[in-house]
């Protein structure tokens, strides 16, 4: 069982086989779909599910935690299923693949004192950016 999966049970949230399909395609580490290519996965293993209930499990799946929403530079939005694991994206300007990267250090600790302007950090995103093998190949 996917560690999403798992993570879902634990919550009692109610599997039905439309949800737990969009769990399982969802599972891996290097995870980051769009909507539509999780529906279209979906869809191979439970040809009557419909987009609907793909986006409106998403949207819960977000809404829960469980799952993270990617925007990428005007790009349809990515869902991350490495929600409870720290972790950065690493992301080709060319064809939009991401990767999550675990670089060392603290982001927040990188940001001296005198670039806080008084906040209260309480998170960072890093967005890492260039081209995969595949793009950068002449």
């Amino acid at each position: 069982m996917s560690d999403l999966l798992e993570r879902l049970r634990g919550r009692g949230w109610r599997l039905t086989s439309q949800r737990r399909v969009v769990a399982e395609v969802l599972n891996g580490d290097h995870v980051h779909l769009t909507a539509d290519e999780v529906h279209a996965r979906a869809v191979q293993r439970l040809p009557e599910i419909s987009r609907a209930t793909v986006y409106n499990t998403l949207g819960e799946l977000v809404t829960l935690g469980e799952v993270l929403e990617v925007s990428t530079d005007g790009r349809a939005k990515r869902y991350d299923p490495n929600a409870h694991h720290a972790h950065q994206h690493l992301i080709c300007s060319g064809c939009g693949a991401i990767r999550d990267v675990h670089p060392q250090g603290d982001p927040i600790a990188a940001l001296p004192a005198t670039e806080r302007f008084g906040f209260v950090i309480s998170g960072a995103e890093v967005t890492y950016r260039g081209l995969c093998p595949d793009c950068a190949r002449p």
